[in-house]
């Protein structure tokens, strides 16, 4: 869940008050709540562009019948930018980092991803999922409560966008993640580095390299951005600039070894 990153914006109290209230450890019930309340006025941010410009990177041509997995995909924004893109302003990818003098549009339909799945724990936001046409399976699933629907090894790339971070999705999840990403096949991950949710991305690091290290996956990216989306309290703002910043990772499954021969 996140809040537009739009210059010049001021961000309501009422949607300040629901995204403190999502991410400020709620129970769970209460935060399906929420985010089924939520489902109608869900708006653009950064985070779902620059994951689909990850893959895009990642993906010059994808294999024939390429399946995505969007994981916690709200209200289909991963989506809208995998059949199109938004074409955000100010944001062109080079392999690197992000940098400020273009535009793009990922469009990663172009790069053969034609079958696009989604699972999210909130029914309303699956809902407006489902209006956008863009999904060819959607699912309900509480992440950390329930496994992910499907076999293992299903899908050429696994996106989780704005889920990952404190009083959200444990980090417990990525191996959930990874049983159902082919081998050789992409994750991209976002989260936050705003102050409240540091502890989140200490532990979430932790795990990533931890699981990097036992040779599941290996990282191709982590990229730190600025004015990821508005900050919802001066004290969460960086450097006083009115917004906070995110990360994103891309990571590759590690090809299952050939078998020796006796």
């Amino acid at each position: 869940a996140a809040v537009p990153a739009v210059p010049g914006m001021v961000l309501p109290s009422g949607v300040r008050e629901r995204v403190a209230a999502v991410h400020g450890g709620s129970a769970l019930p209460e935060r399906l709540r929420l985010y089924d309340g939520w489902a109608t006025d869900y708006d653009q941010y950064r985070a779902p562009h620059l994951a689909a410009a990850s893959l895009a990177f990642a993906f010059p041509a994808a294999p024939a019948g390429a399946r995505l997995l969007d994981v916690a995909c709200g209200t289909g924004l991963v989506a809208r930018e995998v059949r199109g893109g938004t074409g955000w302003g100010g944001m062109e990818w080079d392999g690197i980092g992000m940098g400020h003098d273009a535009r793009l549009s990922p469009q990663l339909h172009r790069h053969g991803f034609r079958c696009l799945h989604g699972v999210d724990g909130s029914a309303g936001m699956l809902e407006r999922a489902r209006g956008t046409g863009l999904y060819q399976e959607l699912r309900q699933c509480v992440l950390g409560r329930d496994p992910l629907p499907g076999p293992a090894e299903q899908y050429d790339a696994v996106t989780v966008v704005g889920a990952l971070g404190e009083g959200q999705v444990p980090t417990t999840v990525l191996p959930e993640l990874l049983r159902v990403t082919k081998p050789g096949g992409f994750l991209c991950l976002t989260t936050r580095s705003n102050p409240s949710n540091l502890r989140y991305k200490r532990e979430l690091e932790a795990e990533l390299g931890k699981l990097e290290r036992c040779g599941a996956w290996q990282k191709l990216l982590a990229q730190e951005v600025e004015h990821w989306e508005r900050a919802t309290s001066e004290e969460e703002s960086s450097r006083g600039t009115g917004y906070i910043s995110g990360v994103v990772y891309l990571y590759q499954k590690c090809p299952v070894p050939p078998l020796e021969e006796d």
